[in-house]
């Protein structure tokens, strides 16, 4: 009865012992049944904890939610940006309607009184104004009549990019550099073509017509933001040397613009 005893105590021991290192061995599976037919390595897969899938189940989760906080900055960083574009913009507009808006004052006083002048130099009589004058106020009266056409058109394209309707506003500036080419507003409409092109990605449009500005306009208003934003557009382009050359023209022949101060803004950020 005793070894008998002794027997069970042992076989006891023994299983307790190996116990723990059973819970250590990975779960085999014998795909045999299964296949029928393969390799060992086939027949005996080791399948993986269900606490490893758990975990990573988790970690992707986690991924998920810092991707979903990553896209919310995102839209809200593009909101603010937009924001910021729509603003800079309605400022250009606003200050380019007010030039605009006196430079064709300007021209139709200038029209009127030299006008006035050329009567009296040439002595009309109040009663009956002699034939030279008579032509000469004629041709004053059909030019402040041109003007006053190209200032409605004008402002009629330029009403379009307020509305940010920027595909009819970049055909109505150019209808209106065909019809009126030499008109006070002509180097304006020129500007807001490039402005417009540029901002649709067509630069080589828009470096043609900032340049028109430079060679056919040179006393125009509009000539130091014409090098600014042209040298911009080379930067765009890849062409830092022409870039810089453009900056650095409108700082040094207007120092007093604002442009000249955008320029140097532009250069200090970019490291130039």
């Amino acid at each position: 009865m005793r070894p008998r005893l002794r027997i069970w105590t042992a076989a006891g021991a023994l299983s307790l012992l190996a116990a723990p290192a059973l819970a250590q061995q990975p779960v085999v599976e014998d795909l045999t049944a299964r296949s029928g037919s393969g390799s060992f390595y086939d027949q005996t897969a080791a399948r993986e904890p269900a606490g490893g899938n758990l975990e990573l189940f988790n970690e992707l989760q986690r991924n998920q939610e810092q991707l979903r906080q990553l896209r919310g900055q995102v839209e809200e960083l593009r909101y603010q940006l937009d924001r910021l574009k729509r603003q800079t913009r309605q400022q250009y507009m606003d200050l380019d309607e007010r030039l605009s808006a006196n430079a064709g004052a300007a021209s139709a006083t200038g029209g009127a009184g030299a006008a006035a002048a050329e009567q009296v130099a040439n002595g009309g009589n109040a009663g009956e104004p002699s034939a030279s004058s008579t032509g000469q106020a004629a041709g004053a009266s059909g030019s402040m009549d041109n003007d006053a056409g190209a200032r409605a058109d004008y402002q009629a394209a330029f009403a379009k990019v307020q509305a940010r309707e920027f595909d009819a506003a970049t055909q109505a500036f150019e209808a209106f550099v065909d019809q009126y080419p030499n008109a006070g507003l002509t180097a304006n409409a020129y500007y807001w073509l490039g402005e417009l092109h540029s901002a649709g990605g067509d630069l080589e449009a828009a470096g043609a017509s900032f340049q028109r500005v430079l060679d056919d306009f040179s006393d125009s208003n509009k000539v130091p933001d014409t090098l600014y934003k042209l040298g911009l557009l080379k930067a765009r382009q890849g062409e830092p040397e022409a870039s810089q050359a453009l900056l650095e023209r409108v700082q040094q022949e207007y120092p007093d613009s604002s442009a000249a101060n955008l320029a140097a803004d532009f250069q200090r950020q970019s490291g130039n």
